[in-house]
């Protein structure tokens, strides 16, 4: 038996799940850390309150230098990291802020994937570099004004028409669509679901942003509209028809986001425990009376097993164990509880916890999208009810 002593508690890891993180998978994560503090942090809550992401294709060629786009992908300018190493990444973006995050997710696991695994080799060579560098940023086209967590009642549609396919229909609430170079849009064809490598330049295309968000206010979120584009035949994704193809792409987003909404969480928790240490009332820090430390030691509960959670995750990714339904497990519980978080962290900062000087608002009004985009609570909730019961309730 071991006679040495246990390190010191360490308030900021409670459990020590530092422990499990390889050498490189820290390293990557005080990248992504150190980059957020230095390019985000001093002005997210001016771009938040101005409803702006100035800056974008700066910041998206930044992310590409330090490997964060595509970054679980190999070849083709991709960094081939473990799900690990970037789970931790999505978690040190969102920190800073989801719409951040979403901007990485969006082109990394969405755009980029649905390209890296159903694309031809000439749709690879074309996009991944470019888009790995950031030098292109990508956006991904599934839901509809009319249609969300039902995909399969979608209405845009392509056509053949000769040799060409001709792309008409309108996407909504797509991330990135104003400022992207191409757009991954899917579509019903006579042949079933289609995925669509279209360069936002194509004639009839247009995507006019959206405004007068609450949240999400530091990313470009646009509509797509798809005005009988002509597409050439090798437009088309080979390798995938139906829609197994754009859900495996937001399967792997969302495990982005099981790391992701604990970064948010960690914010919040961290300007919350930091604002009890200070803040006097009745002549003592509030983090010293008992109904303050009970709300922290369960802000702390909560953030800490999603984090562990989240690890767990992404080993069984990396070891390709992972199911579907675990993702779900994962995205259900984390945005969850993290926006919990961020509720109970308001409650400690009083008035001062509505006020951008701090990140805990922000933080709450963003995990308001995260928790319904790429599936909403009660989807998530149907796919472990399905696979706890063996019967589908969805309809």
């Amino acid at each position: 038996m071991s006679s040495s002593a246990p390190p010191p508690f360490d308030p900021a890891d409670p459990l020590g799940l530092d422990d499990l993180l390889a050498p490189e998978e820290k390293a990557v994560r005080d990248t992504v850390r150190s980059w957020a503090a230095d390019r985000v942090m001093p002005h997210i809550a001016e771009w938040y309150e101005r409803g702006e992401l100035p800056g974008i294709r700066e910041l998206a060629r930044e992310l590409g230098s330090i490997g964060a786009l595509g970054m679980s992908l190999t070849g083709y300018g991709c960094a081939g990291a473990s799900a690990v190493q970037y789970g931790l990444a999505c978690l040190e973006l969102e920190a800073a802020d989801s719409g951040i995050r979403s901007l990485v997710s969006v082109q990394g696991s969405l755009a980029m994937y649905a390209i890296h695994r159903y694309g031809s080799e000439e749709q690879k060579q074309r996009w991944l570099p470019r888009m790995a560098s950031g030098e292109a940023i990508g956006c991904f086209g599934l839901t509809e004004p009319d249609h969300g967590s039902d995909p399969a009642g979608m209405r845009t549609h392509a056509k053949r028409d000769g040799g060409d396919w001709v792309l008409s229909g309108r996407k909504m609430w797509i991330t990135n669509g104003s400022v992207a170079s191409v757009a991954v849009v899917w579509a019903r064809t006579d042949e079933g679901v289609r995925g669509f490598v279209v360069p936002t330049d194509t004639p009839g295309f247009s995507a006019p942003e959206i405004r007068h968000k609450w949240s999400l206010r530091a990313s470009v979120t646009s509509e797509l509209v798809m005005d009988g584009v002509r597409l050439p035949a090798d437009a088309v994704l080979p390798e995938v028809t139906g829609l197994r193809g754009p859900l495996s792409c937001l399967n792997h987003a969302r495990y982005g986001i099981v790391w992701g909404a604990m970064g948010a969480a960690r914010s919040s928790f961290e300007a919350a425990l930091e604002y009890s240490r200070t803040r006097e009332q009745f002549g003592r820090p509030i983090g010293g009376f008992q109904l303050t430390q009970a709300k922290l030691a369960d802000m702390a509960l909560e953030l800490h097993k999603g984090v562990l959670l989240a690890h767990h995750l992404g080993r069984r990714m990396d070891a390709g164990r992972l199911r579907p339904e675990q993702v779900s497990f994962g995205k259900l519980n984390n945005v969850r509880e993290a926006i919990e978080i961020c509720r109970t962290s308001r409650t400690i900062l009083g008035a001062n916890g509505i006020s951008l000087e701090y990140p805990v608002m922000r933080h709450a009004t963003n995990l308001e999208s995260v928790l319904t985009y790429e599936g909403t609570v009660e989807m998530h909730q149907l796919v472990l009810g399905k696979a706890l019961t063996g019967v589908d309730a969805f309809r």
